[in-house]
């Protein structure tokens, strides 16, 4: 619950997105006074500010933070999108205040509702909703939270309260999260990713390895036996371990002669009918069903559930088929391993769209996975240089300007039987406000043909 000692005192909320907007909600409710800016003047979901500056005991800033008065707080917490040498961070360390996520804000309120975390460089957001979906078609109350959308502050004041939540949990919220403490935590692989942030790639994998902080018997972790940096990571965590395989025999794992997903002995489902592209769907699926199995679901229940799933938006969702062209919108995929994923998993001749925001990792990877299948890499935005500078020579190569332009030359390039890839390897900061933006705009503009 909150801590009693908050009460009396002013906490200081930094970033008003969705999380931020629900962690001042929740405290207002409990009693304490907020003081909630951010830097942006214009900050998205004006309606929500102004139910904010509705509520008793709640002051909100845009445009600007008052850093001596989040020095005088008693404790910070900050939204997801907030990086840790932000100038109020800062004021809080040297001051001594307490720094919280929005999403332990929200472990700490929900007393009576079960936890399954999910965290690793790629495949979050798809085990995530899989494991929600998974216990509500047993028949729980169940709803995934966290990073993939819905913050755990918003969760913590539904009613009736959840049985369980599948947790997105990314290194940015595991970064000031020390009391949670997930009944289930799922590692689904470990990646570079978020060079733009992280000195090092030893220092995001040390973020990651928080969710491990508060282990104990009780707890459940499911691990992707294939990947040694998860198993590293891992290692030495108290509680009962699974592992799920792609490889070999394991808790759970995929029967390659049989074609089959399994756990344990025992069959699960047929890959042929598991609704989702590329091998790491697979994987996605088995840790999913190990997490649900691990909640007390039967294998006959999984089985059903994972026939059921959609695909989510934005991650390797075809889109549409025009003249013989597969439109394939995996916006989603921010880095260069998501991308490998992606380029893994097709199975026609395609087009890859490949830019955005640079993070960081040179694209020289990519090269040796295009040869056999690729008939263009059309590079854009402000990694559009870079990627040219990695990888031309080494596959056909063309430089994009506009994204309208950038869809032009792959409608010209593409020819029937292909595909068409977006799988940019970067974010969308550049020209996009978010990844759903520009996964939206390939979608109209397939539509539009």
């Amino acid at each position: 619950m909150i801590p009693n000692t908050w009460r009396g005192h002013e906490v200081a909320v930094v970033g008003l997105g969705r999380s931020g907007v629900a962690a001042t909600k929740l405290l207002a409710r409990e009693g304490v006074r907020v003081y909630a800016s951010d830097r942006a003047a214009q900050v998205p979901g004006g309606p929500d500010l102004a139910a904010l500056r509705a509520l008793a005991g709640v002051e909100v800033e845009v445009g600007q933070h008052d850093i001596a008065r989040i020095a005088r707080a008693v404790a910070l917490v900050v939204s997801p999108g907030v990086p840790p040498n932000a100038p109020p961070l800062e004021a809080a360390g040297r001051a001594g205040v307490p720094i919280l996520s929005e999403l332990d804000l929200g472990f700490t309120a929900l007393p009576g509702t079960r936890c399954i975390a999910v965290t690793g460089t790629n495949g979050k957001t798809t085990t995530t909703a899989l494991v929600a979906h998974l216990l509500r078609a047993a028949g729980m109350r169940a709803e995934a939270a966290g990073n993939i959308g819905r913050p755990l502050s918003e969760a913590a004041v539904a009613a009736p309260p959840f049985q369980w939540l599948a947790v997105e949990a990314s290194s940015f919220q595991l970064h000031d999260s020390p009391h949670f403490s997930p009944d289930i935590g799922v590692l689904t692989n470990l990646a570079p990713d978020h060079l733009d942030r992280y000195a090092s790639v030893e220092e995001y994998y040390a973020d990651k390895r928080l969710l491990f902080r508060n282990a104990s018997a009780r707890q459940v972790w499911v691990l992707n036996g294939d990947d040694t940096a998860v198993l590293d990571l891992a290692g030495g965590a108290a509680g009962r371990v699974v592992r799920f395989s792609l490889r070999g025999r394991a808790d759970g794992w995929y029967d390659a002669a049989k074609q089959c997903l399994r756990l344990g002995n025992s069959d699960l489902i047929p890959r042929a009918a598991l609704p989702l592209l590329g091998a790491h769907n697979v994987a996605n699926a088995l840790a999913a069903a190990l997490a649900a199995q691990a909640a007390a679901v039967t294998i006959s229940d999984i089985s059903k559930g994972l026939r059921s799933f959609q695909a989510l938006p934005h991650r390797l969702e075809p889109v549409g088929e025009v003249n013989g062209v597969l439109w394939i919108n995996d916006s989603k995929a921010t880095n260069i391993a998501s991308t490998v994923v992606a380029i893994e998993a097709m199975e026609r001749p395609f087009v890859l769209l490949l830019g955005g925001r640079h993070k960081g990792e040179p694209y020289t990877r990519l090269a040796p996975l295009l040869k056999a299948r690729c008939r263009l890499v059309i590079a854009y935005g402000e990694a559009g240089p870079l990627v040219e500078g990695d990888l031309k020579g080494k596959v056909p190569l063309e430089l994009g300007t506009t994204f309208e332009d950038v869809m032009g030359r792959a409608r010209r390039a593409a020819k029937p039987g292909d595909a068409v890839l977006l799988s940019p390897a970067c974010s969308s900061y550049d020209m996009f406000t978010n990844y759903e933006e520009r996964g939206g705009m390939f979608r109209r503009l397939v539509a539009q043909q």
